[in-house]
């Protein structure tokens, strides 16, 4: 098991902090200030990003989908009770939904392993890496709690850290093929885009201090990245922009400043 590492900001435990959740460390705290010193729209980005979390578990649910894997979630604290996503699946898919979370943060592993599995045997959590894509795949659990001969949702939500090209296509590209037919593949990518240039330079000082491994891509790279599969409408949108709900407030009037893309891809 990797080291716990709690004076390196990590970004999932960044999000949870600007989200006002709890499974975070001081240098998550601090990054958010210095973000918010850049620009003062991370806390908001955050909300809209769980946001669409929330809205794709729904809109899968209500297209059939009972198990799910998601990747890279940080599993964000900042949702409220009930409304983590694991609870989101139960109420819209059924009783008996799976959900199999992969992260990379031992922290994360750690609290969501002592506090969501005693407390039911339909949600699993075990330490992996979308980087080492072949070797999370193998893993025991991630074969044996999942049905893989039926249908299922993947959730990428961990893209930020597939800093090599080669490696995120290569990655895509395994769990389209692993995923049985009629399974559905998300994502969710941070860009730039939406920064005004003249914030640009204050930004890439605050990440280059920070998160200096941190994958950023436009929408064109990011489009290349799903090149060949069925993009559920809209497509590749800002995340406030993937089928918003009443509820949903963060960034719906400038959907560029929640700074990711979100897409749902269905795998025939």
């Amino acid at each position: 098991m990797a080291k716990l590492e709690t004076t390196q900001a990590r970004i999932t435990r960044i999000f949870d902090a600007a989200a006002g959740g709890k499974n975070n460390f001081l240098a998550d705290k601090n990054t958010v200030r210095h973000f918010d010193q850049a620009t003062p729209a991370l806390t908001n980005a955050a909300r809209a990003v769980l946001e669409y979390l929330s809205r794709v578990i729904r809109h899968l649910a209500g297209e059939g989908v009972d198990q799910y894997l998601i990747v890279g979630s940080g599993i964000p604290s900042g949702l409220s009770a009930g409304q983590r996503l694991h609870d989101l699946a139960r109420n819209a898919a059924g009783p008996d939904p799976r959900v199999l979370y992969v992260e990379s943060n031992p922290m994360v592993v750690a609290m969501a392993q002592a506090t969501i599995e005693p407390f039911t045997d339909l949600v699993r959590v075990v330490e992996g890496d979308v980087r080492e894509i072949d070797e999370m795949l193998r893993d025991h659990v991630v074969q044996t709690f999942l049905d893989w001969d039926r249908p299922l949702a993947v959730l990428v939500l961990s893209t930020y850290s597939l800093d090599d090209d080669e490696l995120a296509h290569y990655a895509i590209k395994r769990l389209r093929h692993t995923a049985p037919p009629g399974s559905f593949l998300a994502l969710l990518q941070t860009t730039f885009d939406g920064i005004p240039p003249e914030l640009l330079p204050a930004i890439r000082d605050v990440l280059a201090m920070t998160l200096p491994h941190l994958a950023i891509r436009s929408r064109e790279e990011v489009a290349t990245l799903l090149e060949g599969l069925d993009l559920v409408a809209p497509g590749l949108v800002w995340v406030p922009e993937w089928r918003p709900g009443g509820r949903d407030l963060a960034c719906l009037d400038e959907p560029a400043s929640s700074g990711n893309y979100g897409a749902v891809a269905h795998l025939p």
